[in-house]
C-alpha cells in the first residue's frame, strides 16, 4: 500500500526525516519496502507577491505585473 508521508507526518512528529518515519514503522511491526520521492527537488523556484497588475499599453492580451520577490 502506498501512503503519502503527508498523510503520515499528521500522525508523527513533524520533525522525524523520512527515514525516521520509516525506522519507527518497522519497528512498530509494519514493513516499509521502499521510500520514493515523488517529485524531485526544486531550484531556481522564486516565489514573489503580485502587486499590481495592468493592461498592456501595446498589447490586448498582454499585462503588465508588479511583483514583489522580497530581499532574498
Amino acid at each position: 500500500m502506498r501512503v503519502p508521508e503527508s498523510w503520515l507526518r499528521t500522525f508523527a512528529s513533524p520533525d522525524w526525516t523520512s527515514e525516521e518515519i520509516a525506522d519507527r514503522l518497522t519497528m512498530a511491526g509494519l514493513e516499509v519496502e521502499e521510500t520514493t520521492a515523488a517529485a524531485p527537488p526544486f531550484h531556481g523556484v522564486v516565489v514573489a507577491q503580485v502587486r499590481s497588475v495592468a493592461r498592456h499599453p501595446n498589447a490586448d492580451k498582454l499585462s503588465v505585473c508588479e511583483v514583489d520577490v522580497g530581499d532574498g
